[in-house]
């Protein structure tokens, strides 16, 4: 799904430096743009922490030449697990001392943007003195939201985000359509999903919180780029650019690439697809809840018994908890193993999710609902079983299943679910004649999100307005 062939630098070729949040699901997509931009003859200056550039994808050789890694020591934090340097490192309670990780990289990054001579620096969320730096250095500067534009509506505008402004103080508020919204809309949180996030996010506080970080971003960018396209939610988009008030460009959906992103000889993925293999024709369930997310006891159990309840040949990713001795193998249901042996694998290390839903056999994927995974399991036409846990996921969720792209488990007020519940919803979206428009519409929603020339459209014009500005000095 990307140009292949020789990177070539032309007269307009841009110095571009990318800084990513340190989680998986940020660095990665920042590293597929980083590529597509490369790919068109722009150097690129990719900034992480060591253990984060380790886990990205080999650069592709003929894109080597133009994409420089540039380490930076991950400072000491107390409290923060050793060798932590992504949220896949540590439990979701210690996010926030990964902000203060980032804002101790400051100096180190002004260092690196004072000795480059760049024309641009594209950003996450979390850095929110970054733009303000660059600013004084000359530097043009680009927040890259990779969530989609109605989360980021929902989210709302810097200047709420900033001034304290925010309408929504209880829980309550956050149940409701904000004011800024003038159109209708279910994209809203759950209780439960509030009160989750609360419970796991409030045993360590960064000096900035959250909100003010990503609306001194916004506001102190010259453009905003976001992770969608104009033909997916084209009410969306022009709201928040009113709600901006600054450029916004849809940069389309960076939908994966398998080619340079595993290794087919991987031994892993070998077992993996052997199994897949022997399963029927989008017969498979795939079953991964993000990186992020830890289940407790209770919804793994019921997750595990829906799974058997459902009849269904599934691929489970259980991860082991980070910062915790229980392996998750150990949560699931006596018996359970032994019970779909032969229709169900579980794995509890990392899969190759790209290359897994890529594959015949697989019709499904039980999703946490992160944006990342969403696109990836569209761009196959897969269809979508939502499974919302924390942050974004909720309203992601309430977003597709307003589109007809995908359907939501059923739960209880606390937030609990059934294994019945889980049961019915597998085999509505796979089997059930009910169903077949569900799965006719996620074979249609492939020819967007993984097009080639609609993602490669929005691509040239994000590209296009960068060189631009650069002209305009």
């Amino acid at each position: 799904m990307e140009e292949k062939g020789e990177a070539h630098q032309g007269h307009d070729s841009l110095h571009i430096a990318m800084f990513p949040w340190l989680a998986m699901g940020h660095l990665i997509p920042f590293f597929h743009l980083s590529k597509h931009l490369a790919q068109r003859g722009h150097k690129i200056s990719f900034i992480s922490t060591p253990r984060n550039l380790q886990r990205l994808p080999k650069i592709p050789q003929n894109l080597s030449p133009l994409i420089n890694l540039i380490p930076l020591p991950f400072p000491h934090i107390p409290n923060l697990t050793p060798h932590a340097e992504s949220s896949i490192d540590t439990s979701f309670s210690k996010q926030q001392l990964l902000k203060i990780a980032i804002d101790k990289l400051q100096p180190a990054i002004t260092c690196f943007l004072e000795s480059s001579q760049l024309d641009w620096i594209i950003y996450d969320f979390a850095s929110h003195w970054l733009p303000s730096t660059a600013a004084e250095l000359g530097i043009h500067r680009c927040f890259c939201g990779l969530f989609n534009a109605a989360v980021l509506c929902l989210i709302g505008p810097p200047t709420v985000l900033i001034g304290g402004s925010d309408p929504r103080t209880t829980i309550e508020d956050f149940l409701r359509v904000p004011e800024w919204i003038p159109f209708e809309s279910d994209i809203v949180f759950r209780s439960y999903e509030i009160t989750r996030f609360n419970q796991h996010s409030s045993e360590y506080i960064s000096e900035t919180p959250d909100t003010v970080r990503m609306g001194v971003t916004i506001r102190d960018s010259e453009v905003v780029a976001v992770r969608t396209c104009v033909e997916f939610e084209p009410e969306w988009i022009d709201l928040l650019r009113d709600l901006y008030q600054k450029p916004l460009v849809p940069i389309g959906f960076l939908p994966p690439c398998m080619e340079d992103d595993e290794d087919v000889n991987d031994m892993k993925w070998v077992s993996i697809k052997a199994w897949l293999d022997e399963q029927r024709l989008n017969s498979v369930v795939y079953v991964a809840l993000g990186t992020e997310a830890v289940l407790s006891q209770e919804e793994v159990t019921e997750l595990a018994l829906g799974l058997e309840k459902s009849k269904l040949s599934f691929f489970w990713v259980l991860r082991d908890p980070p910062e915790s001795t229980q392996k998750a193998i150990d949560m699931l249901p006596n018996g359970f193993l032994q019970g779909v042996e032969g229709r169900g694998m579980v794995c509890t290390d990392w899969a190759p999710q790209v290359q897994i839903l890529s594959h015949d056999s697989v019709g499904g994927f039980l999703t946490h609902c992160g944006w990342n995974s969403i696109i990836e399991g569209l761009a196959f036409g897969r269809v979508l079983m939502l499974f919302p846990m924390t942050t974004d996921q909720g309203p992601n969720a309430r977003l597709l299943q307003g589109k007809g792209l995908g359907i939501e488990v059923t739960r209880k007020e606390d937030g609990m679910f059934t294994s019945d519940a889980v049961a019915e919803l597998l085999r509505f979206a796979m089997v059930d004649d009910l169903g077949s428009s569900l799965r006719a519409s996620a074979k249609e929603a492939k020819k967007l999100l993984g097009d080639r020339e609609t993602n490669q459209r929005c691509m040239d014009e994000f590209i296009q307005y960068l060189v631009e500005q650069k002209k305009t000095e």
